[in-house]
């Protein structure tokens, strides 16, 4: 005689939150999985925040849709997850809630990657100061900050060398977003995990765009560590904050011209890494340019459109994450084994690795 039927067998190894990574990570809401899968979105938050796991059909249905393979999603190695709440996002209002979310989801994985490279290469300390910002910004607070930065990190007066680099000798991991993340997303950092993450955005070959961008993040780690993001005023704040680090007014104040004068202004763009947009703003800012002149210097600038005349070279690129999966070679660390080990996707790793690693095409004799 025939019992009862059994219920398929539920997954015993299995992580809810790596799911909610995978998911996240495809670009897909729970009632987008659930269709594909033939569940119900509450099934999909159920698995995702436990203590329902699915059955192993489901499971594999779930591997298909999102294309990942069961072995990521066990259980054992737990993913941080890093809300959107604790992310700036310098398009937050054009960037939609699912493309947050993927770019979060990546972000995780970053962190993965980053955390799981530090069990075997020190990198270097993170460092930002706690400079005791007042809860009222102000322009003359954003110049003491810039100042006090500059001070505890050893920034000589003039232009920054190296955005990027100077971001990553001090630990804050910088990454470009991959190439088929939406324009919209632009850049966006986060402090939430155990290491402060910049991503950049991924399209843009412009080397003032991806220093200007580099600044702007640093300026919410300083000015903004507990304050909502999003919002136009944090954004300015930001802004400024850049503009200060990389044109100080007490230094490049003197040098800017009274009068629309292109050739000076290309002279400063080549000297000071920055474009002649932010060149004209800060001009306009610090009133050196008229109103008048502002607004006929931007109508000139529209005309020009982008890129902007004056190439300035190859956007910066990050190499932090290059240079410590180089030493883990040369001392015979076999990395690809260390993340099947934790479970990481072989896809989303060459992704994030290629992200950390200076993309300048090398000469070699071998």
């Amino acid at each position: 005689m025939n019992g009862p039927a059994k219920p398929p067998a539920a997954s015993t190894d299995f992580d809810g939150t790596r799911l909610t990574v995978a998911r996240r990570l495809r670009g897909k809401t729970k009632s987008a999985l659930a269709r594909e899968v033939d569940l119900t979105p509450t099934a999909i938050g159920q698995f995702e925040k436990g203590p329902a796991n699915p059955s192993q059909a489901a499971l594999a249905r779930i591997c298909m849709a999102l294309g990942m393979p069961r072995e990521f999603f066990g259980a054992g190695h737990p993913l941080t997850l890093l809300p959107a709440s604790d992310a700036h996002f310098r398009s937050l209002r054009s960037t939609s809630a699912v493309e947050r979310e993927r770019a979060l989801a990546y972000g995780e994985l970053s962190l993965e990657i980053v955390q799981l490279i530090e069990d075997y290469v020190e990198l270097p300390a993170t460092n930002l100061p706690d400079l005791g910002v007042p809860d009222v910004i102000t322009t003359d607070a954003i110049g003491v900050a810039v100042a006090e930065l500059k001070a505890a990190w050893g920034v000589p007066s003039g232009p920054i060398g190296n955005m990027v680099q100077l971001l990553e000798s001090h630990g804050i991991v910088t990454l470009r977003l991959p190439t088929r993340t939406d324009r919209k997303v632009d850049a966006f950092s986060t402090n939430a995990g155990q290491r402060p993450l910049v991503f950049l955005n991924p399209g843009s070959d412009d080397r003032a765009r991806s220093r200007f961008d580099a600044a702007h993040e640093l300026g919410h780690f300083i000015l903004h560590p507990d304050t909502e993001p999003g919002s136009k005023i944090v954004e300015n704040q930001a802004h400024a904050f850049a503009a200060e680090f990389l044109m100080p007014a007490a230094e490049i104040g003197p040098l800017l011209p009274r009068r629309i004068d292109w050739p000076t202004f290309h002279e400063l763009k080549r000297d000071w890494g920055v474009s002649l947009r932010a060149l004209v703003f800060r001009a306009h800012t610090l009133g050196r340019l008229s109103q008048a002149s502002y607004r006929r210097a931007n109508q000139q600038l529209s005309m020009w459109g982008l890129p902007e005349p004056g190439e300035l070279g190859r956007a910066e690129s990050p190499q932090l994450l290059g240079k410590a999966t180089d030493l883990l070679a040369t001392h015979d660390i076999d990395l690809d084994s260390i993340l099947t080990a934790r479970r990481i996707v072989a896809d989303v790793t060459a992704d994030i690795l290629a992200a950390g690693t200076d993309d300048k095409p090398k000469v070699s004799f071998d």
